[in-house]
């Protein structure tokens, strides 16, 4: 692959993985499924959780209350080109989380997830990236505390 093809799909991916995260938290999250194959999985191996398919993607994070209120710090993100049409990445996040909000400003309180992601990504047949799995590791993780 040319370095600069290589550049250019690194970057999208590492985009597309950014554009995720603002979509949780500023209240779109249903509309994260669009960034994932038809088949695309979302997976928490520790609690043998699997969510499967853009619809039920959209369903799942469709649900999550009105009232909550996240914050999601990545960092670390590299992302490695596998083939013209395949990569992977690992990054790691921190998310802070409280729940029963309205508007304004709520009281700072520590993070309730610290984690990584391990991310597979495919090119479309229009030349888009989009997420084929994702599986999250959280070896940090609390409950969401309600105001």
């Amino acid at each position: 692959m040319d370095p600069i093809e290589q550049l250019l799909a690194e970057r999208a991916c590492q985009r597309l993985l950014l554009d995720l995260i603002r979509r949780l938290d500023f209240q779109e999250p249903a509309s994260v499924a669009e960034l994932f194959t038809e088949d695309g999985t979302w997976a928490w191996p520790a609690g043998d959780r699997l969510i499967r398919g853009r619809e039920a993607l959209r369903t799942y994070f469709g649900s999550r209350p009105a009232d909550r209120l996240s914050r999601r710090l990545m960092s670390n993100v590299l992302v490695e080109v596998t083939s013209a049409d395949t990569a992977s990445a690992t990054s790691y996040f921190t998310t802070y989380r409280v729940g029963g909000c309205g508007d304004g400003t709520v009281p700072a309180g520590p993070p309730v997830r610290i984690g990584h992601y391990e991310d597979a990504f495919r090119r479309s047949a229009e030349g888009d990236w989009l997420l084929q799995a994702r599986t999250v590791f959280l070896p940090v993780a609390g409950p969401t505390p309600r105001l």
